[in-house]
Order: C-alpha cells, then sequence, then structure tokens
C-alpha cells in the first residue's frame, strides 16, 4: 500500500497528465483551424504522449494495488492572438508538470517510498526533454517563422515528428 499523501499525489497526476492531453489537442485544433498542418501534428503527437503519461501512471497505482480516482477534467481556457502563443503556453504548462512531479518525488523521498521514487525518475527525465522541445519550438519559431516561407519551413519540419509509445516498463 502506498503513502496516502503519495498516493493523493499520483492520483492527481493522472487528471494533470489527462490535462495536458485536452491543452495540446486544443493547440492541435487551433493549428488546423489556421491550416498550420505541421504545428497541428505536432501538438496532437504531444496530445498522444500526454495521454500515455496518464496511463502510465494509473498502472502504476494498478500494480501496487491501489484505487484510481478519476476526477472532472477541466476544459482548455487559453486564447492563441498568435501563432507564437500555443508554443509559449506549452512551454510553461511543461514547467507547470515538471513542478508537479517533483513534489510528489520529494513526498516519496520524506518517507522513504524508493519505489515510487525509481518509477518517478523515467518521468523526470521526460520532463527534461520535454521542457527543451518546448523551449527549442520557441526559439525556431523565433528564429525562422518571421515571414511565410520560414514559417512554412518549419510547419514543414513539425510535420516529420512521429508518434512512439513512451518505453517505460512498469
Amino acid at each position: 500500500m502506498l503513502n496516502k499523501e503519495v498516493l493523493h499525489l499520483l492520483n492527481q497526476q493522472i487528471n494533470k497528465e489527462l490535462y495536458s492531453a485536452y491543452l495540446y489537442l486544443d493547440m492541435a485544433n487551433y493549428y488546423a483551424d489556421q491550416n498550420l498542418s505541421g504545428f497541428e501534428n505536432w501538438f496532437y503527437v504531444q496530445a498522444q504522449e500526454e495521454r500515455d503519461h496518464a496511463m502510465l501512471f494509473r498502472q502504476y497505482l494498478i500494480n501496487n494495488g491501489e484505487r484510481i480516482v478519476l476526477e472532472e477534467i477541466a476544459a482548455p481556457d487559453k486564447k492563441y492572438i498568435s501563432f507564437r502563443d500555443p508554443l509559449i503556453i506549452s512551454f510553461e504548462h511543461e514547467k507547470y508538470v515538471t513542478d508537479s512531479i517533483n513534489i510528489i518525488y520529494n513526498a516519496a523521498n520524506q518517507i522513504k517510498d524508493f519505489r515510487t521514487m525509481q518509477f518517478l525518475d523515467w518521468f523526470i527525465k521526460e520532463q527534461g526533454e520535454e521542457e527543451k522541445n518546448a523551449d527549442d519550438n520557441i526559439k525556431k519559431f523565433d528564429l525562422f517563422a518571421g515571414d511565410s516561407k520560414g514559417l512554412f519551413m518549419l510547419d514543414n519540419e513539425m510535420k516529420s515528428r512521429i508518434y512512439n509509445p513512451p518505453s517505460l516498463l512498469l
């Protein structure tokens, strides 16, 4: 049995990851409406990854004999004025998710829950990659998307992202 606080935080993280999937799907929808199919693809793949992250947390709780408590998932309420806006919001959101995972890790560390800490190690590494990718997207946009040709080329580059299921073994 997991510690009640750690269990609560892990259950909350499932919902945060599902919200992340909603948020990124909303961003994909925004870019689809703007006819930027590469950006749409990038965020659609991101939404799939976030859904997978939620399922990994779910499976960890099941593997530990714990009950999953799903809460309501809020609809994304972000408004995008420019093509750059979702990129900034996604970077800020990834930092928020990193902080959330760090809070769980710290709670597990406080009670010497090494199994949960080991499980979270993959997510800590993943969040480093997520933040870097989001930051790279902003930098590329700022460098190349200043005119329609640059935006077109960047959009084409983002079309190349493919979905790869997570490699974490539970």
